[in-house]
């Protein structure tokens, strides 16, 4: 469901549910929110970098995850996440008209560097390269490191855009998350920016993506 698209004049808006034998999940997306997150997924570690997602893309979200079989571990409940997260993007994004595209962000967290980069082609894809958190059994409190990578495969694929995500300094895992997660909310936020000078035409030489 959505509740307004780019250049309409509403906010921009998005619930997604999705319930499957895994996981029961609720999420509210507003893009032209203040950045607030609300919720919780069951997996501390994984709130935070929401929560983190929220603030520093200036986005309003909310998750609530009524069933997970976290008994196994946490993969299904990160990558359902990631699905929501995207559907939610593309659903309040509507036809796109009228955006920036565009964005990308460098963003250091203290020892570790991260750069990010978006375009809202329609078009799924991830570029990753972050070797530091792809090595099996890191973990970041009870989430494991390798499911960063889950989680923005999902956002990207359901979301519709090419999303490239590249260690520019290795660090402390929870650093290095962090900067993943801060990197590319700044470069989404910036790619959803309405445009003014388009005047509700969408992004691309063949009028639709």
């Amino acid at each position: 469901m959505t509740e307004g698209e780019a250049g309409a004049g509403l906010r921009r808006r998005a619930v997604v549910e999705r319930a499957t034998r895994e996981t029961e999940i609720r999420l509210v997306l507003d893009l032209d929110g203040s950045g607030e997150f609300a919720g919780q997924t069951g997996v501390g570690f994984f709130d935070h970098m929401l929560a983190s997602f929220a603030r520093h893309g200036l986005v309003d979200l909310e998750v609530r995850v009524a069933r997970a079989d976290l008994h196994v571990d946490a993969h299904h409940t990160v990558e359902d996440t990631g699905l929501c997260l995207g559907r939610a993007l593309d659903q309040a994004l509507g036809e796109r008209a009228g955006l920036a595209r565009f964005g990308e962000a460098a963003v250091p967290m203290d020892e570790a560097w991260v750069l990010a980069a978006v375009d809202l082609s329609g078009r799924p894809y991830l570029g990753w390269q972050v070797p530091t958190l792809d090595v099996p059994g890191a973990r970041v409190g009870a989430m494991e490191a390798e499911l960063v990578r889950e989680f923005f495969k999902a956002v990207a694929f359901t979301g519709r855009m090419a999303l490239h995500v590249r260690e520019l300094s290795p660090g402390n895992l929870h650093h290095l998350a962090e900067a993943c997660f801060k990197a590319v909310a700044v470069a989404l936020s910036r790619a959803v920016q309405v445009d003014g000078r388009r005047a509700g035409q969408v992004p691309s030489t063949k009028g639709v993506l």
